[in-house]
């Protein structure tokens, strides 16, 4: 079973080449209902190792409440059927921060009555891991807008100097042919940049010429 919200990026980020996440092991005795943390565990919830005993209504309490039904699902669901799962969601540990973590589990069964006795599996931290895939999407939508408001720009001028009108009816120019050829304003906008620079141009088009290009192709 997969659970993948709220996003799978951050573990894709954490398992990529040259990132360390920080991964802890663990161990469900599902007849005693003991946990067994690893170090890694103890500290991404917060704790010096050894500090607590795990124990499944740790594990709970410490989900975040939005997501908490859903691990708890997943558990129960892994612990009835066997089948390996995976489950990606946030916790707030004991200082009360917010991390995010990947866990994977599968299950052993016992060998005479094939009962399953057994979950483990890794936890792993990927907060950092999803905070920086998150900054790396900023970043890019920020690049993308700057590249379109400089497209917009350019446009506007040449449209501008074409038909011989002010900055705001060059503007709105540009934005009635995006309506009517229902066409993104930031792809008309680049669209009409590449037309005008391709080699060989040494002109601004004439207004005819502009107003073809602005009306789209014909059907």
């Amino acid at each position: 079973m997969n659970d993948s919200e709220p996003s799978a990026a951050a573990v894709e980020a954490a398992l990529a080449p040259g990132h360390r996440a920080p991964v802890g092991r663990y161990r469900l005795d599902l007849v005693t209902g003991q946990w067994a943390w690893s170090d890694e565990i103890f500290e991404m919830h917060g704790f010096r190792p050894g500090e607590v005993v795990p124990t499944t209504e740790l594990v709970l309490a410490h989900k975040h409440p939005d997501d908490r039904e859903r691990v708890d699902h997943v558990l129960r669901n892994a612990a009835a059927t066997g089948q390996p799962f995976s489950s990606l969601h946030r916790i707030i540990d004991a200082q009360g921060r917010t991390r995010t973590l990947a866990v994977t589990g599968q299950s052993r069964r016992d060998p005479d009555s094939g009962s399953i006795t057994e979950l483990h599996g890794y936890f792993i931290d990927v907060t950092v891991a999803g905070r920086e895939q998150a900054q790396r999407e900023a970043t890019a939508s920020i690049r993308a807008s700057a590249e379109s408001r400089a497209s917009i720009e350019q446009a506007k001028g040449v449209v501008m100097v074409t038909y011989g009108v002010s900055e705001e009816e060059a503007f709105q120019r540009l934005r009635t042919a995006s309506n009517e050829r229902n066409v993104p304003l930031r792809d008309l906008a680049a669209g009409l940049v590449e037309w005008f620079a391709e080699p060989g141009t040494t002109r601004f088009p004439g207004a005819d010429e502009m107003t073809e290009f602005l009306a789209g192709p014909g059907d």
